[in-house]
């Protein structure tokens, strides 16, 4: 074991600040994610061709392809064609792109989940497709929804130490630039450790008091 205390301490300022940037990664691409998932999870359900086999055909490319090949196309290929962006915008669209697909399939399950007869019956009372999805669906369907989309905003958190291959200072980045440095392997992870867990165990509290408050009966 090579842990050194005194390299621990030294290793948390840097850290920190790579905590800070896989923090903004995570809470815009959860974001963006969020609303992605929701617009691609309702076309999907759609019975208008035009909106219901663009939002699968994304859902299918998202899920099937690796994160981690997404942010090396977008940043290593589009380059070739003449498309240059920076680390920071490659990872955020890689992450939010990725993570919409997935929230996309969370929330159309969770629209299907609802007794179809609501539909009906709101639209039995005048109110159009749009409007009886956005009163009387879509509010059901996002209580059950929130535990699994919090699940997926813990999986996109972790998910963002794959940002690290194009050289951008997230927190297993600077593990790792600290850890080429000092030659020592074992001090500086255990501050990525404990940093991942401080970002990640309040997301983990809030899954699962969502899981109880709003289970199923």
């Amino acid at each position: 074991m090579d842990f050194e205390f005194g390299l621990f301490l030294k290793s948390l300022p840097p850290l920190a600040e790579g905590a800070l940037m896989t923090l903004r990664l995570s809470v815009v691409s959860i974001l963006l994610g969020i609303a992605i998932g929701t617009v691609v999870g309702v076309a999907r359900i759609s019975k208008n061709p035009l909106l219901a086999w663009p939002a699968a055909i994304y859902v299918t490319l998202m899920r099937a392809v690796p994160l981690l090949v997404t942010l090396m196309f977008l940043y290593y290929g589009l380059p070739s064609v003449g498309l240059q962006l920076n680390a920071f915008t490659v990872g955020i669209i890689a992450l939010s792109a990725t993570s919409g697909a997935y929230v996309g399939e969370i929330v159309r399950a969770g629209i299907q989940s609802i007794d179809p007869g609501q539909m009906r019956a709101a639209r039995s009372l005048g109110m159009s497709y749009a409007k009886a999805m956005r009163r009387i669906i879509l509010p059901q369907a996002m209580r059950r929804v929130l535990p699994p989309i919090t699940s997926e905003a813990l999986t996109l958190i972790k998910n963002t130490a794959l940002v690290s291959t194009i050289a951008l200072a997230e927190l297993l980045r600077a593990g790792l630039e600290i850890m080429t440095w000092q030659a020592n392997t074992f001090s500086p992870f255990v501050g990525v450790a404990l940093f991942y867990l401080a970002i990640t165990l309040p997301l983990v509290w809030l899954n699962a008091w969502l899981e109880r408050h709003y289970r199923i009966r």
